[in-house]
């Protein structure tokens, strides 16, 4: 098979599970605008600060992929197995880090002035998804492990198998019925918790039980830390860690500073987001493969396939990108509906989804850059980019425009100043990584 279709074959798989996964949030998203107003602006608020915490941290184990599919390159199998045990520790401090976070949301809630009416049940939407987010997490583990080896299958079938049960839990959780009493936004994050478990536990029988994980002898007894193995780890994991959370929290912080402009506002801004979540799940997949590939020949000492692999990810992460794009601005009014029954809001949803489509450009060309730039350990040059852009120009940039009038324009008070910021945050990135990029794979030499 050409490097091409190894490529697109692994791409469509994790895209397909992604899609499965951000399903869910687009599940909470369509039950809570049929269950309520408020209920979608109290998710919409919750949302942002969960995917906050769990996108970080699950930063910091994907950036585990390179080092593996490396490991898995030079057929070092019995190396793959032991770190991939040292990571475990990994998964553990994360996991304490992000729970108590999302029980002690207080001081963000008050500091970004979230309207009192809402934090009780934003409270209480996160301290039930608090209890997810471990499971959430070795997940991820499970998932990076399978794309290090090129098979992510078994992950995909398992994402797809549990939106079958996500589906009709989330709607008997919300609405109630059968002896069980309506929840709103609260019984999403219990059925999101149901499913997170039975699914992990049916990952870690596969790693026990699968003919895939023998060769790497994962399931063995757990080694002490070992530290050299933890630090680097730490050295591409963190910086890749904090540029996603950087990257997740420039849309928390719209969420926030939109949700003061009142529900109308915050319900239609929180279909623009999810929708542009979903969108990103495509260059997100090709990343992940072209990541994969470039790491798999750089661990087997090909550096000209491994740029190879490069150029042929970035076609088709450009070809997909416009036509995604192009989609969405034609249909946006129709996806707006789906979205919600309330027309004012399915109105000012459409006008956002126009500046989604833009913004899915810079959003497309920064993903393949971050993640290549991770096979050549780079980690910290686009960290840096992330936070003057997105926060400096993105976050800061909209709410001057949005509150405070920016040079010839008045003050807007709608999301769309916000989005406008941001896809000029992305184009400026989306010009800036690709020389980060060209400059590392210029300097690389073969170990």
């Amino acid at each position: 098979m050409s490097e091409r279709g190894i490529i697109a074959r692994h791409a469509g798989t994790v895209l397909a599970g992604q899609l499965a996964t951000m399903a869910f949030g687009v599940t909470d998203t369509v039950v809570a605008g049929r269950y309520s107003q408020a209920a979608l602006a109290a998710l919409s608020v919750g949302s942002a600060v969960y995917i906050t915490v769990f996108v970080a941290l699950m930063g910091v184990l994907q950036a585990l992929l390179p080092i593996w599919a490396e490991l898995h390159g030079g057929a070092r199998h019995a190396d793959v197995g032991r770190s991939v045990r040292q990571a475990l520790y990994l998964a553990v401090l994360a996991a304490i880090a992000g729970v108590l976070f999302l029980l002690f949301p207080n001081a963000l809630l008050q500091g970004t002035e979230v309207p009192p009416a809402l934090q009780q049940d934003v409270r209480q939407y996160l301290g039930v998804l608090a209890l997810a987010l471990p499971g959430a997490l070795f997940f991820r583990l499970y998932s990076t492990l399978n794309q290090s080896l090129g098979k992510p299958q078994l992950v995909t079938w398992l994402q797809l198998a549990s939106l079958v049960l996500k589906l009709p839990l989330t709607v008997w959780f919300a609405f109630g019925g059968a002896g069980l009493p309506a929840m709103g936004v609260v019984g999403c994050a219990w059925a999101t918790v149901v499913v997170t478990y039975v699914f992990l536990a049916v990952a870690l029988w596969l790693v026990r039980t699968d003919a895939l994980y023998r060769p790497y002898a994962i399931w063995r007894p757990l080694e002490p830390p070992h530290w050299p193995t933890i630090v680097q780890f730490a050295r591409l994991g963190v910086p890749a860690g904090l540029a996603i959370m950087v990257e997740v929290t420039s849309f928390t912080l719209m969420s926030l500073f939109i949700a003061r402009q009142g529900t109308l506002s915050a319900a239609a801004h929180q279909i623009a987001a999810n929708l542009a979540a979903v969108m990103y799940m495509v260059p997100l997949s090709i990343a992940i493969a072209t990541s994969a590939r470039v790491s798999f020949w750089l661990g087997a000492g090909d550096a000209n396939k491994a740029r190879g692999s490069i150029r042929t990810g970035f076609r088709m992460g450009a070809g997909m990108a416009v036509l995604i794009a192009c989609t969405v601005l034609l249909t946006r009014s129709g996806i707006a509906a789906l979205y919600s029954a309330d027309p004012q809001v399915a109105a000012l949803a459409a006008g956002l989804l126009a500046l989604v489509a833009v913004y899915h450009f810079g959003d497309a060309a920064q993903a393949l850059c971050v993640f290549v730039l991770r096979s050549y350990r780079v980690a910290v040059a686009p960290l840096v980019a992330y936070c003057v852009l997105l926060w400096g120009v993105g976050v800061l940039g909209g709410y001057q425009l949005a509150y405070r009038g920016l040079g010839p324009w008045d003050a807007q008070h709608s999301p769309s100043a916000f989005w406008m910021a941001s896809s000029f945050a992305l184009a400026l990135l989306a010009l800036i990584l690709p020389l980060i990029l060209w400059r590392a794979v210029r300097r690389f030499q073969p170990a």
